[in-house]
C-alpha cells in the first residue's frame, strides 16, 4: 500500500459486487497468484482483523507516514537547514503549502504560523535556518511584513533567495508582453493552436497528415528510420506558469509545420460557416508569412538557450554558486548568437522557407508599414529592429533580476566557488562573508582560526584536489579527511550550501498531489492526503521502514491498533523472555490474532 498510488476504497465493496475498488481487487489478484496470501487475506482471514476498513487503513498509513518524518528528521539531526515555500491550488481548489498543510488563508503572518507550528512539532528551530527559498509575490518577498522578513525578525541569519526558476520565468515572461513581435507571435500561435486541438476530428487530420508526411520523407531518403524516430505527436499548448511549455510548443510547431499547413488547407475548404473559414483562412495567411517564420525561429533559438538554463535550475540538487555560473553562460551564449549568428540564422531560415514553399522577401528592398516606407531596408528591419531588439531585451532582464553583485552575501560567496582551478579564491572576501553574514556562527577566535586554515588550504586543497562545483568540494573535503583540518572553511561551506536555489523541490510535491489527489478523490481529508503525499514523496525511505522486527516501535504500533491490541499484549509480556510456548498461545488465540500476524511471530520466534 505504501509503495501505490491506488484508491483504497470503491463504491460498492461488497462481496457480490464486481468492482470493490483498486485496493481490494488488487488484494484479489495477489490472492490468485498465491495460495499462502490467499490463506490469510480478505474472507479467509477472521472477520475482526482484515484490515480493510477505512479507518483501519488510514491509522496504517498515518503511522508509516510519521515513521518517514522521523527518519527525514533523523537526516536533518542538529545540522542547518534553509525552509522551501511555494503554494499551489488542489483538485478541490483548496490552497496546499509543499510542506504539506492546508490553508485558507495565505497572508505572510498566517503562513508564518503554519510554518513555525510544523518546525516546532518536529522540533526543528528557527534559530537553526539559514536560507528562504519562495518565488516573488508580495506575501512571500516583501521586505516589511512578507514572510521572509518575519522570519528574519526571528533569526538574522535566515537570508531569502528569490527563486532562480521564477525568476528566469519572469525574464521571459515580461519579454513575452513588453516586446511587440514576440507577443505578437505567441498571440498568432495560441490561435494555431486553438484551432487544430479544439476537436478531435482536427487532431486525427493532423495525425494523417504528419503520417504522410513522415513516409514520404523516409521514401526520399530525408529521414532515418529506427526505434523510438519518426513519432506522431500532437501540437503542444503553452502554459502559463511554466515557460519551458512555451518551448515545446515552438519546438513542436515547427516539427510539424508542414503537417499543420495541410490540416489548415482543408479547413480553410471545408470549414462550416463563413466566420470561421474567414478566422483559419486568416491564420494561415499569417502562418505562411516570412515575418512569422523569422519570429518563430528566432523564438525557437533563444528558448532552447533559456531551457538549458531552466532545466538545470529544476535539478534535485544544485547549489548557489552553480547556479550563478549557469545563468552567467547563458548570458554569455546570447550575447554571441547576437553578435555572430545573424548570417547563420538567416540562411536557416531561408532554407526553411524554401522546403516550404514560401516567399522570401528582396532583404535590399525598402521596409514598408502599410503605406508608408521606412528608409530602411527589409534586412536591416529583421536584423536590428526584431532579432538585436529581442535578444537585448531578454540580456536587459537577465541582467536585472540576477544581478548578483548587488547582494553581497552571494557575491562575497562566489569566492569560494572552487571553478577555474578556484580562479575566483579570495581570502578576503571569505573571511568578510564569515565575519559579516553569519557572526552567530563564527566567534572573532574563530575567525582568526579561519584566516590561518585559508593559507593552509591554498597551498594544500587548491593544488591537490581537482573540482568544479561547491558540492564537489564539500565531498571532496569529508572523503579526503580534511573537513577535520579545515574545520571552519567547512562550516563555511555548509553554511552557503545550505542557501536555497531553486523552489523546484517544492514543485514537485504538487506534481505528485495531481497523482494522489484527483477528481474522483477530491474530497481527501487533508490529514490523509498528507499521509499519503509523504509516503509517495519519499518512498526510497518508506522502502527502508522495517515490516519484519516485531521489535521494532513501528511495528509494535501497527500490532496494537483495532484488533491487534490483543496480539501486543501477549507479544509483549512473552518476546522479552524468549518464551518457547509463544507458538502454543498464538494459537490458543488464533480467534483473536490474524494468520497473517501470527506467521510473521513465527519467522521472528524462528529466527
Amino acid at each position: 500500500m505504501k509503495d501505490l498510488t491506488i484508491e483504497k476504497g470503491g463504491n460498492d465493496e461488497s462481496l457480490s459486487s464486481s468492482n470493490r475498488g483498486n485496493f481490494l481487487e488488487l488484494m484479489k489478484a495477489f490472492a490468485k497468484m498465491n495460495i499462502e496470501i490467499d490463506e490469510v487475506v480478505l474472507e479467509n482471514a477472521p472477520k475482526n482483523a482484515q484490515y480493510i476498513a477505512s479507518e483501519i487503513q488510514k491509522e496504517i498509513l498515518h503511522i508509516m507516514a510519521n515513521r518517514v518524518r522521523q527518519m527525514v528528521r533523523e537526516e536533518v539531526g542538529d545540522k542547518y537547514f534553509c525552509i522551501l515555500v511555494d503554494e499551489a491550488r488542489d483538485i478541490s481548489k483548496r490552497e496546499q503549502m509543499a510542506i504539506i498543510l492546508s490553508v485558507s488563508d495565505t497572508t505572510s503572518m498566517n503562513l508564518k504560523n503554519e510554518i513555525s507550528n510544523v518546525l516546532v512539532h518536529h522540533d526543528l528551530h528557527v534559530k537553526k535556518i539559514r536560507g528562504q527559498g519562495y518565488d516573488g509575490a508580495s506575501n512571500m518577498r516583501g521586505a516589511w511584513n512578507g514572510l521572509q522578513a518575519l522570519f528574519l525578525k526571528d533569526c538574522p541569519y535566515a537570508y531569502y533567495v528569490h527563486c532562480f526558476a521564477h525568476r528566469l520565468q519572469l525574464t521571459l515572461v515580461s519579454a513575452a508582453k513588453d516586446v511587440s513581435v514576440i507577443w505578437e507571435f505567441f498571440s498568432h500561435l495560441d490561435n494555431i493552436v486553438n484551432i487544430v486541438t479544439s476537436s478531435t476530428k482536427r487532431i486525427a487530420e493532423l495525425h494523417t497528415a504528419q503520417r504522410n508526411e513522415i513516409e514520404y520523407m523516409l521514401s526520399i531518403g530525408e529521414r532515418d528510420s529506427g526505434s523510438g524516430a519518426n513519432q506522431i505527436g500532437n501540437l503542444q499548448r503553452a502554459g502559463a506558469t511554466r515557460w519551458s511549455s512555451h518551448c515545446d510548443s515552438v519546438k513542436s510547431l515547427i516539427g510539424m509545420y508542414t503537417a499543420i499547413c495541410k490540416v489548415f488547407e482543408v479547413l480553410s475548404d471545408y470549414s462550416p460557416n463563413g466566420r470561421v473559414k474567414a478566422k483559419v483562412r486568416g491564420i494561415y495567411r499569417n502562418m505562411g508569412s516570412f515575418e512569422f517564420v523569422f519570429i518563430l525561429h528566432l523564438m525557437h533559438k533563444i528558448m532552447r538557450t533559456t531551457d538549458t538554463l531552466c532545466q538545470i535550475l529544476q535539478r534535485k540538487s544544485q547549489d548557489i554558486l552553480t547556479a550563478i555560473t549557469f545563468v552567467t553562460i547563458t548570458k554569455t551564449c546570447l550575447q554571441e548568437f547576437r553578435e555572430c549568428g545573424w548570417n547563420e540564422f538567416l540562411q536557416e531560415v531561408k532554407v526553411f522557407c524554401s522546403r516550404n514553399e514560401i516567399d522570401v522577401p528582396d532583404l535590399d528592398c525598402l521596409y514598408k508599414i502599410g503605406r508608408s516606407c521606412r528608409q530602411t531596408t527589409i534586412e536591416h528591419h529583421y536584423h536590428f529592429d526584431v532579432f538585436n531588439a529581442a535578444i537585448d531585451f531578454i540580456l536587459m532582464e537577465l541582467n536585472t533580476r540576477f544581478n548578483e553583485s548587488s547582494v553581497e552575501l552571494l557575491s562575497l560567496s562566489t569566492a569560494l566557488d572552487p571553478k577555474n582551478s578556484f580562479d575566483p579564491f579570495n581570502s578576503d572576501d571569505i573571511c568578510k562573508l564569515a565575519k559579516k553574514f553569519y557572526p552567530g556562527d563564527f566567534t572573532d577566535k574563530e575567525i582568526v582560526a579561519l584566516e590561518y586554515e585559508l593559507i593552509h588550504y591554498k597551498l594544500d586543497v587548491m593544488q591537490n584536489l581537482k573540482v568544479s562545483t561547491l558540492v564537489e568540494l564539500c565531498q571532496q573535503l569529508t572523503e579526503s579527511g580534511r573537513s577535520s583540518v579545515y574545520v571552519m572553511l567547512t562550516r563555511l561551506i555548509h553554511l552557503v550550501l545550505t542557501l536555497p536555489v531553486s523552489t523546484a523541490t517544492t514543485e514537485r510535491a504538487f506534481s505528485a498531489m495531481k497523482h494522489v489527489k484527483t477528481a474522483l478523490r477530491n474530497k481527501m481529508e487533508d490529514d490523509f492526503l498528507a499521509d499519503c503525499l509523504t509516503l509517495y514523496i519519499e518512498r526510497d525511505l518508506a522502502k527502508h521502514i522495517d515490516m519484519l522486527n516485531l521489535r521494532h516501535p513501528l511495528n509494535q504500533q501497527l500490532l496494537s491498533i483495532k484488533s491487534g491490541k490483543i496480539l501486543l499484549t501477549i507479544v509483549k509480556e512473552q518476546l522479552d523472555e524468549m518464551d518457547p510456548e509463544i507458538p502454543v498461545k498464538l494459537q490458543k488465540n488464533r480467534s483473536f490474532v490474524s494468520k497473517s500476524a501470527i506467521a510473521l511471530i513465527y519467522q521472528f520466534y524462528d529466527s
